[in-house]
């Protein structure tokens, strides 16, 4: 059974300079126990995407389309429904723990006010619930260090401590919304690790927003390519990064550094994303194609499914010109 499925969802914003179009008819499935990476540049439609998920769209947004968790509509549910699933059900990590994190509170006051809120445990039980979670996400000394305020722990460790609040209410899916900004590669690389290790201890689904194509290999099952607001690419991560099939995704591929190669210097993505209240007729990728064909100025691409089921496109150029 699909956890979680997307169709068609697109979402606005009013504003007095004119309408945004974040999303433009956006389809996506999760299954339980799978990850799932949606990546882009920054204003590609990532965070707006998942706000909608979990009901956090701002008042002058307007969404359309269907969200269904379980198979029940959760898309512009009332707020105490909504509230419902997104503490219990589906959890969110932010990219800044600092900014999650109330500095002013130790990390045992924090975690327990979560547990006692929304499962009714005592301060003793909820202390203990904490203490196993941070020992889950790796956190040494957990007994002693629940006790420290945020600004004590490295960034990192603060990164650890927001996953493991992440499953103080045991939810089905988390979503990591650019979980290893600002740190550095080593610490990205555990913190990467970690997810997995935890998606195969507590079963849980996972989507993963990011700009960086580097983390994203060995760690989720399925890949979906968002730009300006629409799918560019979507499949298993093995065919997106083995055999892209859209120029955006061939772009950002470019993009990373190789470890095969002594030296390189390292390509860049022409031009700047779209200004999402003046998007083009076409593909809203085309003013930065170096692929394109005169269709893509002028008519939107259908998402259409190439090799297997499994991987989607839109894109008015053939594959063989891709190849080339």
């Amino acid at each position: 059974m699909k956890l979680l499925e997307i169709n068609n969802l697109k979402i606005f914003f009013d504003t007095p300079e004119g309408t945004v179009k974040a999303i433009n008819d956006v389809s996506l499935d999760l299954l339980n126990n799978e990850s799932l990476a949606i990546v882009g540049e920054s204003g590609s439609g990532k965070t707006q995407l998942v706000f909608s998920i979990l009901g956090l769209l701002d008042r002058n947004a307007t969404a359309t389309g269907s969200i269904k968790y379980e198979s029940q509509e959760i898309l512009n549910l009332p707020d105490e429904e909504i509230n419902n699933i997104r503490t219990n059900k589906i959890s969110i990590i932010f990219q800044d723990p600092m900014t999650s994190l109330n500095p002013y509170m130790r990390i045992c006051d924090q975690m327990n006010e979560v547990i006692i809120h929304h499962k009714g445990l005592n301060k003793k039980d909820a202390t203990n619930q904490s203490i196993r979670m941070l020992d889950a996400v790796k956190i040494p000394d957990a007994k002693n260090k629940i006790n420290m305020f945020p600004h004590e722990f490295s960034g990192g460790m603060r990164q650890r401590v927001m996953i493991a609040m992440s499953l103080l209410c045991n939810p089905n899916i988390i979503i990591a919304d650019e979980p290893t900004t600002s740190l550095d590669v080593t610490v990205q690389a555990q913190i990467m690790e970690l997810f997995k290790d935890i998606q195969k201890e507590f079963r849980t689904s996972f989507i993963l927003i990011t700009h960086n194509m580097g983390i994203v290999a060995d760690t989720c099952l399925k890949t979906l390519v968002l730009y300006g607001g629409k799918v560019m690419e979507y499949g298993l991560t093995t065919d997106v990064f083995l055999n892209p099939s859209h120029p955006y995704t061939i772009g950002l591929l470019e993009t990373m550094p190789r470890i095969d190669k002594e030296y390189e210097i390292l390509k860049t993505i022409p031009g700047n994303p779209p200004n999402m209240m003046k998007l083009p007729n076409g593909c809203p990728f085309s003013s930065r194609c170096s692929y394109k064909v005169n269709d893509c100025l002028e008519i939107q691409p259908p998402i259409k499914t190439i090799n297997n089921q499994n991987h989607q496109r839109a894109c008015h150029v053939s594959l063989a010109e891709l190849r080339l």
